[in-house]
């Protein structure tokens, strides 16, 4: 979900909240993206997409002159970045719920760590790649310094991009010591780095750990370079930040409704999210969005459907198999709608509707025109389809909890 929101100056700064696809969010994300890159860089996304999994919801965005943000990036520095996360998480606190967990990538690492000191709701932080004195990113710019300190800026090229860099830039960095306020935060960190990372050695972890108070943990990353290029490095990344997180910020318990009976739903008095205990499965219902739910979870009437496909295809495998027939694999596709009634009770009422299962049967395999005439008839004799066809009652049985 695209989002917008101002900075300390006034302008607005773009970002994106991705959230879980099955959940409310149980805690917040504020993610600082690298030197010069913006939020859709691919190892951010990634990181993003394994914390949804997680049932983070997590907000990455451009900072001040980069991206889609507003601002002239040459005029923002470091202490602007850190501004501007203290600005993100005002603005996830005003409409959402104030960022539990802090991650910053490279230079993002130590804003994380400055922006952590000043958002107190923030409870732990994770650095990827991270610096442990902030003029190590001069080296980045070393051919241009003498300009930029004779000119008072200069042109540089970063990954193959042009950027102005003015002299105050590099007097904000050389005014902020990272271990110093990492030394005075009390809070849980995560530091990861990888020995292979030739743009911000690994004794740069080393020295952040060190000045890092307990608890503290560091993971090496082996084999990943210091952008996280591979897709399997970063989401490795977001699923151990993830992980990790669960220990040191509050996740609340999601429902687990217990019965005799073997499907028991329960449901909170908002809503229509509906947690769902079928023997030792977990499942959740919903509704869709335009019904006023969430959407995190097939509708009652999806899962009926469920049953009926799947019950068709189990049954006609079962028939296939025991014939020995070659039948590869069986897809069984089902709709379901209300329709007027052809022959009902009730014809005299034009409204009158008949629940209508539209069923078809895609057969895979080396199958005579007999075989599968057969199949598709034993089709009709799944149990489910029977129940369907056939009357039902239900016993009630009420029971009130005061």
């Amino acid at each position: 979900m695209k989002i917008n929101f101002p900075n300390s100056d006034g302008e607005e700064l773009t970002g994106y909240l991705d959230l879980p696809t099955n959940q409310v969010p149980h805690n917040y994300v504020l993610f600082a993206h690298c030197f010069t890159c913006n939020k859709n860089f691919l190892a951010v996304k990634n990181i993003c997409r394994a914390l949804n999994l997680k049932g983070f919801g997590v907000l990455r965005f451009d900072f001040t002159g980069l991206g889609e943000s507003e601002g002239e990036f040459e005029n923002s520095n470091f202490s602007g970045n850190v501004e501007d996360l203290i600005s993100a998480g005002d603005f996830l606190r005003a409409q959402y719920k104030a960022p539990a967990l802090l991650i910053g990538h490279s230079l993002g690492g130590a804003a994380a760590i400055f922006a952590a000191h000043e958002i107190e709701e923030v409870t732990a932080i994770a650095t990827i790649g991270a610096p442990s004195t902030l003029t190590h990113v001069t080296h980045l710019i070393k051919d241009n310094l003498e300009e930029i300190k004779r000119k008072g800026m200069a042109s540089v090229n970063i990954g193959g991009r042009p950027f102005k860099i003015k002299k105050q830039f590099l007097d904000d960095l050389e005014s902020k010591n990272v271990k110093t306020i990492l030394s005075k935060l009390r809070k849980s960190i995560l530091i990861l780095h990888s020995p292979q990372d030739f743009t911000v050695e690994i004794k740069n972890a080393e020295e952040l750990y060190v000045a890092a108070r307990h608890p503290k943990s560091f993971v090496s990353l082996d084999g990943a370079n210091h952008l996280l290029s591979k897709r399997e490095d970063s989401m490795y990344v977001g699923e151990l930040i993830g992980s990790w997180a669960y220990r040191y910020i509050d996740i609340p318990e999601v429902p687990q409704p217990s019965s005799q009976h073997k499907v028991v739903a329960q449901l909170a008095d908002q809503g229509y999210t509906t947690y769902v205990k079928a023997g030792r499965h977990d499942l959740i219902a919903d509704e869709p969005v335009s019904f006023g739910g969430n959407d995190f979870g097939p509708t009652p009437y999806d899962y009926l459907s469920v049953a009926l496909a799947t019950c068709t295809s189990m049954t006609i495998q079962m028939y296939a198999r025991r014939k020995k027939w070659n039948l590869d694999f069986v897809e069984t596709h089902v709709n379901h709608s209300k329709t007027h009634a052809i022959d009902c009770d009730n014809c005299e009422n034009t409204a009158a509707k008949i629940d209508t299962f539209e069923r078809e049967i895609i057969l895979t395999g080396e199958l005579t025109e007999d075989q599968k005439t057969k199949i598709l008839e034993i089709a009709d004799k799944c149990p489910v389809h029977k129940t369907l066809n056939n009357p039902v009652q239900i016993i009630k049985k009420e029971h009130t909890d005061n």
